[in-house]
């Protein structure tokens, strides 16, 4: 299993050198990937190409970029090109989001999101191969192919975590980035669909992305208090709700990989038992110790 690392976004006029900053260091502290949210703040693939492209060696993700206010030719495009900033090192995670945004923020329909996701790869994935395209769906048409540069294979993962959703992660995508889902749920949800999407439709085995909270420390309790008011919000949304929920697990906070390095350690081997490819440490807490114990798992 690799060990990544989230990316904080950085704030004011300077942010972009701040993430620069992030992703050297992540690179320098031997951590095979980076990822970064795209929410309203930066946009994750301009920063990413920006940002990441004067450091070599390390995968940069993101997780994830929404689907609906992008056509998915021009999500392909800029996608292959901030690829082609980076040397081939982009992994392009792309997500439905949730309806309290699309709806209430860009005033699209989220109806049949599945829909709607089935017919973004049918056209996002050939294109990023290479490929033309002559698409017409329900809900998107495409006649087109792009001359933008391709570096290598470009990993498309999207955010699966309902049965469809996990589906077409392996039947049309290379995998699914996760987020607030525990062991349990991955070891018997999660990699048991997206495996056998993969393997039926004669795919490679999918990647597994997890990304979760992290913090080592002696003080659990008030750890655990931090990360139940940090993550409140995702409690709330109900594709997380779902997932917590099926883990058994009261709020974020209980997902959370806290305490000291032996059982943050043993958590994390879970995730590895579970089938997790690629573990990626959201860091909260704001200390060193974090730090100094994931670099021992590199």
């Amino acid at each position: 299993m690799r060990i990544g690392l989230f990316l904080s976004e950085p704030k004011g006029p300077d942010a972009l050198g701040k993430l620069r900053e992030q992703i050297e260091r992540a690179a320098e502290d031997g951590f095979s990937s980076a990822w970064m949210s795209n929410i309203f703040g930066l946009d994750a693939l301009t920063a990413l190409a920006v940002a990441g492209s004067g450091t070599p060696g390390i995968e940069l993700g993101t997780a994830v970029v929404p689907t609906y206010p992008r056509h998915p030719a021009v999500l392909a495009q800029q996608a292959l090109t901030a690829d082609a900033a980076l040397g081939g090192r982009l992994a392009l995670g792309i997500g439905l989001s949730h309806q309290v945004v699309i709806e209430g923020v860009y005033g699209y329909s989220f109806d049949r999101p599945a829909r709607h996701m089935r017919e973004y790869l049918s056209v996002l994935v050939p294109l990023v191969r290479g490929e033309q395209v002559a698409f017409e769906g329900e809900t998107l048409r495409a006649q087109i192919g792009l001359a933008t540069p391709r570096t290598g294979e470009l990993p498309v993962l999207i955010a699966a975590l309902a049965p469809r959703m996990l589906r077409l992660a392996g039947e049309l995508a290379d995998g699914t980035v996760l987020w607030m889902t525990g062991p349990r749920t991955v070891a018997e949800h999660i990699v048991p669909a997206v495996t056998e999407a993969a393997r039926a439709a004669g795919r490679p085995a999918p990647r597994v992305v997890c990304a979760l909270p992290i913090q080592v420390t002696d003080d659990v309790e008030a750890a655990r208090a931090r990360a139940a008011e940090v993550y409140e919000f995702y409690g709330q949304l109900p594709s997380y709700r779902a997932m917590l929920d099926r883990e058994g697990a009261k709020d974020p906070a209980d997902v959370a990989i806290i305490g000291d390095e032996e059982t943050v350690s043993a958590r994390i081997g879970l995730l590895a038992q579970a089938g997790v490819t690629d573990f990626v440490a959201a860091e909260f807490g704001g200390d060193a110790r974090t730090r100094e114990f994931l670099r021992t798992l590199l």
